[in-house]
């Protein structure tokens, strides 16, 4: 079984400090999901009321780290499978049928809740049912939290097995995700209204958190995925569309030079 450090580590350790900047870089990384689907849920609020929908929920997801992470025990013992699944055959493991444990069952209902959420919000989108005055009128600061606090309980779980498989050390742990939470606090607001202020950034946010969610389901079936390829996509889709929108840009002034009078012409109609 994984020994865990509950005791304060040598701080004069050159490793110790080397596994905590690593660890806090990866703990950001990983809570770039969280930021998008918060941002994303708390726009069924008011303008007025988004900041403080976010800031809860980063909150959440750090009360459920640490908790998480003063539990460690608990954690590891959900690892252990419940139930088998006869018919699916776990291949990383000699071929013996599937075992499917609580972590499991967390990750495949986490998965399908992302699923579900980001599908309907694309729906919505696409058929001109999602703007601010009616999710405005249709959510509740409460239901937001609701749902903040289901993704956060699976994201929370996906950040405390991370960790604990880059260091053993409770201290570096705590003090990674805290600085973790802090920086995408620090952050949140700008990611949020850079993905309203542009539509086509909302559908590639609502896409990640989709193939978010079939990671996560086939993590729970234990079909090993890894991060890197999902965050490569990720970031290769922002450089596209980061030069869509400068082309959009480029043409637009463009347009606006050769006709300096449009924007009244186009009031006008």
């Amino acid at each position: 079984m994984l020994l865990v450090d509950f005791t304060l580590p040598n701080l004069a350790s050159s490793e110790v400090w080397l596994s905590l900047i690593t660890l806090t870089f990866l703990e950001i990384v990983l809570g770039v999901d969280n930021i998008i689907f918060v941002s994303i849920v708390a726009n069924q609020l008011p303008r007025a009321d988004r900041p403080k929908a976010r800031n809860y929920g980063l909150i959440l997801a750090l009360t459920f780290r640490l908790i998480l992470l003063l539990a460690i025990g608990w954690i590891l013992s959900l690892s252990e499978p419940i139930f088998h699944i006869d018919f699916i055959k776990d291949h990383a493991n000699g071929d013996v049928p599937l075992g499917i444990s609580i972590k499991d069952l967390i990750l495949i209902g986490g998965g399908l809740f992302l699923l579900y959420k980001s599908t309907q919000e694309i729906h919505e989108k696409l058929e001109g049912h999602g703007t601010e005055v009616k999710t405005a009128k249709t959510s509740s600061m409460s239901s937001v939290i609701f749902q903040i606090c289901l993704v956060n309980i699976v994201f929370s779980f996906d950040s405390i097995l991370t960790a604990i498989g880059m260091t053993q050390e409770i201290f570096v742990m705590m003090v990674a995700v805290i600085i973790s939470i802090l920086v995408m606090m620090l952050f949140s607001s700008s990611v949020s209204e850079f993905i309203n202020r542009h539509p086509t950034m909302q559908m590639l946010a609502l896409s990640f958190l989709i193939l978010i969610g079939v990671m996560l389901i086939a993590e729970g079936f234990h079909q090993h995925v890894s991060k890197g390829y999902i965050y490569f996509a990720i970031a290769f889709s922002l450089g596209v569309e980061t030069l869509n929108m400068r082309l959009r840009r480029h043409q637009r002034d463009h347009v606006v030079k050769l006709n300096p009078n449009i924007d009244e012409i186009k009031a006008q109609q």
